[in-house]
């Protein structure tokens, strides 16, 4: 018998399929896309996506935290800011790279999945912090993976390359910079959440070992608001709005990766 999310993500993957080739076709020919096409198929896939991952993720339990779930949720969510920010930037053509990542984390998080990995102990709250964590990680990520593709430009920019391909393949330089910044902005309003959350909904970061993951995390905050309040009073741009975001993720991936390894690999627990 042929369940509902195995006909969710067929759909979904279908959508995604037809909007890349669309998008594809379109600029290869340099036709400008049918936005209005684009936003609709997307939207639908999105939306197929999401109930593949209420049916994985929200139990009577709780949320299930599995690897491949979450993937599955990042990867969704990747898209849809790259879909959003896409329909006031010129940088559409950047969903070309975020409908790929979404496919292959619905066909992950549903082939791969496995049910029940709870936290225990767990509330609301804490579901909360944690999803806003991971939503904060994902687009820190994304503006990370941005700062990289700017640099690249810029150096292609300032040492007047012939074969400009970072240049000529993307974007404009200042509607990927305007790009960058909006991902700072949103990851750190998710990242400003997530920590008021925890800090309401966590009762002792030593004996939960939280307190190297929060102390990293509330430096990085303070190196992304540092960056938007240069950039917005300041003016600051270019490589000094890519060092801070590197540095930013950085400080943010030694407090998560750097607590996992010495809990687990160390410690043992």
């Amino acid at each position: 018998m042929i369940s509902l999310p195995l006909v969710y993500t067929i759909l979904a993957l279908i959508a995604y399929t037809t909007s890349f080739w669309y998008l594809f076709l379109h600029l290869m020919s340099k036709r400008e896309p049918n936005h209005w096409f684009i936003g609709v198929i997307l939207g639908l896939g999105l939306l197929l996506h999401a109930g593949v991952l209420y049916h994985d993720m929200i139990t009577p339990l709780g949320v299930n935290y599995d690897v491949f779930v979450l993937m599955s949720f990042t990867s969704g969510l990747m898209l849809l800011l790259s879909l959003i920010f896409s329909t006031y930037r010129p940088i559409l053509a950047l969903n070309l790279i975020g409908i790929p990542v979404a496919a292959t984390g619905l066909i992950l998080g549903f082939a791969f999945s496995k049910p029940n990995q709870f936290i225990e102990q767990h509330s609301v709250s804490l579901d909360i912090h944690i999803i806003l964590s991971l939503s904060a990680y994902a687009v820190l990520l994304m503006a990370t993976i941005q700062a990289v593709i700017l640099w690249f430009q810029n150096r292609e920019l300032k040492n007047k390359q012939k074969k400009r391909i970072w240049v000529n393949l993307l974007p404009s330089f200042q509607a990927m910079e305007s790009l960058l910044f909006d991902l700072i902005q949103t990851g750190f309003i998710l990242l400003t959440t997530a920590l008021v959350f925890g800090f309401f909904t966590i009762e002792d970061f030593f004996a939960q070992h939280l307190a190297h993951k929060t102390a990293f995390s509330i430096i990085s905050w303070f190196v992304y608001g540092s960056l938007l309040i240069g950039h917005y009073k300041f003016g600051w741009r270019g490589q000094k709005a890519i060092r801070f975001t590197l540095i930013g993720f950085f400080l943010l991936a030694v407090g998560f990766i750097g607590s996992k390894f010495v809990l687990e690999m160390i410690l043992g627990r």
